[in-house]
């Protein structure tokens, strides 16, 4: 009788952490290929995650960047309807002493607890639901190789965060399209775009198609609908209240 395939039927040879980084880039389908073989996660979670402390948490120990995140934490409230008196700014201006810990904290277990999360959904949508054969950790060890391109987007905006003094977006559509109202649906909608998301989501869906066989662009179809859906829902809530991004 014939085994079904998850990938790893003629194993390829294990790379090294660096170069499935870098294949993660330039060459996804193959280094899916050889995470689906050979499921090994921690190395890459623990540099994905460095590079993101680096970059998010390392400004906060400087003036400009504590000054920056306050001014963003207060545009993310407002964009909600939340009004921020003085004694609230004071109050948040002082807590930006501990920020530093408390982002990292967050990056740490709030994204170890997503991963887990992410697994979970997907694991019981490709192998509960759709009778897929890949197991958890090979599962897991794909997603946390798709974040190789979140830990990239912190690269990538880092020096220009520094340059800017702010830690807004440069990389949502909303930025391409400045005229427009800040407070509109539209605005609303086009900052929830961002291009390293859009990367993001078409690499795990490759990783996702090479570790259960199947074609990638009904996956990338699928999971960019549920991305739209969660953007519609999120700018309907913002333009409700005159948000700005």
């Amino acid at each position: 009788m014939t085994r079904l395939s998850t990938g790893a039927d003629a194993a390829p040879a294990p790379t090294g952490l660096l170069s499935r980084f870098v294949g993660v880039i330039t060459s996804p389908k193959a280094t899916f290929e050889n995470v689906a073989a050979h499921p090994r996660w921690l190395g890459m979670l623990a540099l994905t995650f460095g590079i993101t402390l680096v970059c998010a948490v390392g400004p906060l120990f400087t003036e400009w960047g504590q000054q920056a995140s306050l001014d963003q934490q207060v545009q993310f409230m407002e964009s909600f309807g939340a009004t921020i008196n003085d004694e609230a700014y004071a109050r948040m201006q002082d807590q930006m002493r501990i920020a530093p810990y408390t982002t990292a904290a967050g990056i740490v277990f709030g994204g170890a607890v997503m991963l887990l999360v992410v697994t979970g959904i997907l694991f019981g949508v490709f192998t509960a639901a759709m009778g897929g054969n890949a197991t958890f950790k090979q599962l897991f060890a794909v997603v946390v190789h798709a974040g190789v391109i979140s830990a990239l987007a912190q690269l990538f905006a880092a020096p220009l965060n520094y340059a800017r003094g702010s830690l807004s977006s440069t990389t949502n559509l909303a930025v391409l399209l400045p005229m427009l109202d800040e407070g509109s649906f539209v605005a609303q909608f086009l900052g929830m775009i961002d291009l390293f998301m859009v990367w993001y989501v078409v690499v795990l869906a490759i990783g996702l198609a090479v570790l259960y066989r199947r074609r990638t662009q009904p996956i990338a179809v699928s999971l960019f609908a549920v991305y739209g859906v969660i953007a519609i829902v999120v700018a309907l809530v913002k333009s409700a209240f005159g948000g700005s991004n």
